[in-house]
């Protein structure tokens, strides 16, 4: 029995030692790479973001300060019902010319922005912030900065990805906005001619898309008005809906929408795709050795 029961201890020894040795290689490797690994995933996401914030602010050759303008052409599926051309300056429509052909009656309207005014694309300036604020959270951690837990590294993994998954959804996700909103906008009273009280547009980014909605109105008699129903808060909206705007009650009657792809907007979105799996795979390394040691916060 003794002979069986040292047999069984001396396996137990060569195991926990094996163990041992083990555990003691794979704690060499992660404190590895929480030296080395996490700082050259935090170089190459900085060098990715710098490029995905240099997009939102090209610089105009030769000028110094000051942005590229970039002219855009809107085209329609709608047989040519609505055609432009759009002026963009980073985050800023700085001109805006359009043509719409009303559908009852066939006429020409001609639109562009007054000389004295811009439209501020907010999606764009958020998305920019948001890159600027997962920039600033690499820079607090430098290339001296030693991180101790891989929990610390998981904190600021999420914190960077919370911030590129704001900036993708400000581009992916249009505001919604009722009908009653888009009346009162500024935006109507951008252009010049002002704009009819039977039209509305309104502009917004969807992906890499600048889009430009064209709204066409009647008003609705007071006879007609039993069935009445305010319309919700929606990106666009279709023919039939209904608002209610300075005590009168209007139908959409025609709506063209027109839009054209942004080159850098595009880029921008690989970008955060990319920084995002990034992020995701250094996790991903973390929670393989933290299964290992599971009394230990990492």
């Amino acid at each position: 029995m003794l002979g069986a029961e040292r047999s069984t201890l001396s396996e137990l020894a060569k195991m926990t030692a094996a163990s041992q040795a083990e555990r003691t290689v794979l704690e060499e490797e992660f404190n590895w790479l929480l030296k080395e690994e996490v700082h050259a995933v935090l170089k190459q996401l900085q060098d990715i973001l710098k490029e995905a914030s240099r997009r939102f602010s090209m610089p105009s050759p030769g000028l110094e300060g000051q942005l590229k303008q970039e002219n855009f052409i809107l085209g329609s599926s709608t047989m040519d019902q609505v055609k432009g051309v759009l002026t963009l300056q980073g985050e800023a429509l700085t001109q805006a010319d359009i043509n719409i052909k009303v559908t009852k009656s066939s006429q020409l309207m001609h639109f562009a922005f007054r000389d004295d005014k811009q439209w501020k694309l907010q999606q764009i300036q958020d998305a920019r912030n948001h890159v600027n604020q997962a920039l600033q959270l690499l820079s607090s951690r430098d290339e001296s900065y030693h991180f101790k837990t891989g929990a610390e590294v998981n904190k600021l993994m999420d914190a960077i990805m919370l911030q590129l998954t704001r900036a993708r959804n400000r581009l992916t996700t249009p505001a919604s906005m009722t009908l009653p909103e888009l009346a009162a906008s500024g935006l109507m009273k951008m252009f010049t001619p002002p704009m009819p009280g039977d039209v509305m547009v309104n502009f917004y980014i969807n992906l890499s898309k600048l889009c430009l909605t064209v709204y066409q109105l009647h008003v609705l008699q007071p006879n007609t008005t039993k069935n009445f129903k305010p319309a919700g808060s929606s990106v666009l909206h279709n023919p039939g809906a209904m608002f209610e705007y300075n005590n009168t009650k209007f139908e959409v009657s025609h709506v063209h929408k027109v839009e054209c792809v942004v080159p850098w907007l595009n880029d921008t979105l690989v970008f955060f795709t990319i920084s995002l799996q990034l992020c995701q795979q250094l996790k991903d390394k973390i929670s393989v050795f933290s299964s290992f040691w599971n009394y230990r916060p990492f």
